[in-house]
């Protein structure tokens, strides 16, 4: 027991030892450098406080304080800053820090490479390799670059313009450029010129009509960027501006702030973190920095405090793990700081929250797992609305609900006047008849105005109503590839809507945004009514077709041979009786007298002998019962043909226009009408569109008010094919003019914006809103069959409905000439039977006389 006992008390004297030289193993100061520029006073600032920082947190190198040694170089003298590290080196530095300019860094990092002395950067480096003593926290270049095609990619931007800096910084270009990917939509890639006048390259922006921006330039120069964009009028509502720097929070933008324009960027920092240390900042420098705050801290000043603490950080681990000597060494010798590469790779695998959230490098030692903030310009400043994290598919995640948004911009929308641009056409826009001039909005009504009224009324904005120049819808120029009339408005943001009939297409809602339609409707035909046919003298006839009559008359001439014949071969129909003179009479059914019995029947009357046989009542049984069938079928439709006024039209559809070239058709020039005739695939419509091309004189008008003159004094040779709610309103009013066929197709009529308006979905809102209660059927029906003389043709039909139509000489004129061509016929007829008989008599009284002789 007491040899064990000798044996333990050395072993705990040896194990005391060890532990007193580990615990001395850091010297007490430890000195670290920092080379700044003279324009880093909030990066030095940032370098004191975390040395001060760490000095008062007990928890990180308890036994040691950390020492700032700073050393001012000029950012373009590479000899003077190697001489200034030599210096730190040679009073036993453990690390520098430092500088922010790429002509100095280099030669600095060389030279810490050579003695193994660890390199901390903060600064943004495009080169893709890190040298063996760097470790930079700046996020790495090739990742940082994926936000911005992210974010492009969520918000949907089919084109956009690039302006850059410099050639460094069109590296950030080449992430962007992947995920846009191979699509028929540009991308513009501009430089920034060196003279500080930026306007005639923004202007050759503006006359290209790119809307959307990605501006990558230092923090210096946004501000002027942007204000200059605003003297030439490209800080609209739709505009947006993508900033790839760290630093928009810093930039002033409060004269930006109501203009509606889009400006979105990303913030490196933690926006909590950094109002608790800038605030500490300032009382610990008595007022240095009294106005500071997070708009005062970039993300290289953040960076700069971050690499204090990861520095202090892997230091105290490798403490843990090994004793460090730290030593002045000299640039001219040959010894160098065998901790180095220990302390680089300690750096390398710690992970720490900071300034700019959570701090860790990938096993290349990039910087590539962190997290940046969205934050975009609201009247109220910069707002974060999303978050972007390098290590998810889609780093995209907004903060903000898609309502919240829609309240900013409504919110936005308030008391804004808009410029809506229109174009003449009943009854959507017209002027107002006053006997005293009117001016602004006053001049015009109409179902457009008053639709756009209800909508400014309920969204709360202003607006000013303006006639397209032109006068055109809006067609695109196929060899020009220009638009003209309101999309070419809406287009060179001239105006903020266009309302009218205006048509959706899919050529037109590739240049501009379309609202949800207001109105439906399609393609048809105007022409006038047909012409009321002049009554037939025999209308009577008109009931039963030729053939049934022949069919009749053959009917009754048979049924009267058939009831002679009968009568003959029956012995019941033989006379029974003889006359005065002892002579057996003969039977009544002659062949005159079966015609007449026949003709009785036929028209509802008697006859003095009926049939006694069966067989012949047989007959007339039939008879009576096709009789009554007939003339009551007749007397059916006597009616109606001698009331109904028949209506003579040369084309009930676009198959008949198709097929005949003496009526000539048209549609309006430019217009979506003509468009689908000429991209039409269906073979009738093909042929339409190349008889109107071909036609001469033109028959294209250069509005609808001409094509409906047109049709109108036409008298039947023209056609105008236009929208059915045109026609609708056209036939309310003009009662020779009438629609023809039913729709040839299905569209919709939607207000017009501006490629990408922030304001289409709370106009949207709105139109379905109106559409819900009804307002929209009480404006059409207002402007379509109350106003300007509406409802005046469906008036005068319920009036010519209500009443009998009266029967002239003209409808009954041939049963008057029947009747005296019968009372003719009959008088022709009594003279021939009196001659005839006069004759006959003569005969007999002559050859009487001579018998008697």
């Amino acid at each position: 027991m007491r040899s064990s006992g000798v044996l333990v008390l050395p072993l705990l004297l040896l194990q005391l030892i060890l532990n007193c030289r580990k615990a001395q193993s850091l010297p007490d100061i430890i000195k670290i450098g920092g080379l700044f520029h003279p324009a880093d006073d909030h990066q030095e600032l940032a370098f004191r406080q975390a040395v001060d920082r760490i000095n008062a947190d007990r928890s990180i190198l308890p036994r040691s304080k950390l020492v700032a040694q700073i050393e001012r170089i000029s950012p373009f003298d590479s000899f003077h800053a190697g001489k200034r590290v030599c210096g730190l080196l040679n009073i036993g530095v453990a690390a520098i820090f430092g500088p922010q300019s790429s002509h100095t860094a280099s030669h600095v990092q060389s030279i810490c490479d050579n003695m193994e002395i660890p390199h901390l950067e903060n600064r943004w480096d495009y080169r893709l390799r890190r040298e063996s003593c760097l470790v930079n926290l700046y996020p790495h270049p090739n990742t940082l670059s994926k936000d911005y095609g992210d974010i492009e990619r969520h918000w949907g931007k089919k084109n956009f313009t690039f302006i850059y800096e410099n050639n460094d910084r069109i590296v950030r270009l080449q992430e962007l450029l992947k995920a846009h990917g191979m699509t028929p939509f540009p991308i513009t890639v501009r430089q920034l010129s060196d003279s500080g006048d930026y306007r005639p390259l923004l202007k050759q922006i503006k006359n290209s009509a790119e809307a959307h921006i990605v501006l990558d330039c230092s923090t210096e120069r946004i501000h002027e960027v942007l204000k200059q964009a605003q003297q030439i009028g490209m800080m609209s509502d739709y505009h947006s501006y993508l900033v790839t720097s760290l630093d928009l929070h810093t930039v002033n933008l409060d004269e930006f702030r109501y203009g509606g324009t889009n400006i979105t960027g990303f913030r490196l920092i933690n926006e909590k973190i950094v109002s608790d240390v800038v605030r500490q900042w300032s009382i610990d420098e008595k007022g240095l920095l009294r106005s500071a705050n997070l708009t005062t801290v970039r993300s290289e000043t953040a960076l700069m405090y971050d690499a204090v603490h990861l520095f202090a950080k892997a230091l105290h681990d490798l403490d843990t793990s090994q004793q460090i000597d730290i030593h002045p060494i000299s640039c001219d010798g040959q010894s160098t700081w065998q901790h180095g590469f220990s302390l680089i790779n300690y750096m390398k695998i710690v992970e720490m929250k900071g300034l700019t959230n959570v701090i860790k490098f990938d096993h290349q030692g990039f910087r590539t797992d962190f997290m940046l903030d969205i934050v975009e310009l609201t009247p109220a400043g910069i707002r974060k609305i999303g978050t972007w994290n390098s290590t998810l598919p889609d780093g995209i995640n907004f903060t903000r609900t898609f309502s919240q948004k829609q309240q900013e911009i409504e919110a936005n929308l308030k008391n804004k006047t808009l410029v809506v641009t229109t174009i003449l056409s009943n009854p959507y826009c017209m002027r107002k008849e006053s006997a005293i001039p009117l001016s602004g909005n006053d001049q015009f009504e109409g179902y457009a105005v008053d639709l756009i009224h209800e909508i400014s009324k309920s969204l709360g904005f202003n607006y000013k109503i303006q006639l397209v120049p032109d006068g055109s819808y809006g067609s695109l120029n196929k060899l020009t590839g220009e638009w003209n009339g309101m999309i070419r408005e809406l287009l060179e943001q001239r105006a903020d809507l266009a309302i009218a009939d205006l048509t959706i297409t899919f050529e037109r809602e590739q240049a501009v945004d379309f609202t949800t339609p207001f109105m439906n409707l399609g393609v048809s035909i105007l022409y006038r009514k047909p012409i009321k046919q002049p009554p037939n003298l025999f209308s009577f006839l008109s009931p039963l077709s030729l053939d049934v009559w022949i069919y009749m008359a053959t009917a009754y001439l048979g049924v009267s041979v058939l009831l002679f014949i009968l009568a003959k071969f029956t012995p019941y129909e033989w006379p029974a009786y003889t006359d005065a003179h002892g002579e057996k009479v003969e039977s009544q059914f002659t062949l005159l007298n079966c015609m007449w019995f026949a003709i009785g029947s036929l028209m509802q009357q008697g006859c003095d002998f009926l049939p006694k046989a069966l067989s012949t009542r047989m007959v007339a049984g039939i008879w009576w019962f096709f009789t009554l069938i007939m003339i009551s079928s007749y007397t059916a439709n006597l009616a109606a043909f001698l009331t109904v006024e028949r209506m003579d039209s040369p084309i009930e559809s676009a198959e008949d226009l198709a097929k005949q070239t003496r009526i000539k058709y048209g549609a309006l020039k430019g217009g979506s009408t003509a468009a689908f005739f000429r991209d039409s695939k269906i073979s009738t419509y093909q042929r339409m569109w190349s008889f109107m091309e071909s036609a001469r004189p033109s028959v294209f008008t250069a509005s609808n008010g001409e094509g409906v003159e047109r049709v109108a004094k036409g008298k039947g040779s023209y056609a105008f094919l236009m929208e059915s709610t045109s026609i609708e309103y056209v036939t309310e009013r003009n009662c020779e003019l009438t629609q023809v066929g039913g729709m040839l197709d299905t569209k919709s009529y939607g207000i017009a914006t501006p490629p990408n308006s922030p304001y289409r979905t709370a106009i949207n809102s709105v139109i379905l809103k109106l559409q819900e209660e009804g307002k929209l059927h009480i404006l059409k029906t207002k402007w379509w069959k109350e106003k300007r003389g509406g409802g005046k043709c469906r008036v005068e039909t319920s009036k010519s409905s209500s009443a009998a139509n009266e029967l002239g000489l003209a409808n009954v004129g041939g049963v008057f000439v029947v009747l005296m061509g019968g009372m003719g016929v009959a008088c022709v007829i009594a003279v021939c039977e009196f001659v005839w008989k006069s004759r006959k008599v003569a005969v007999e009284e002559r050859l009487s006389a001579i018998l008697n002789e």
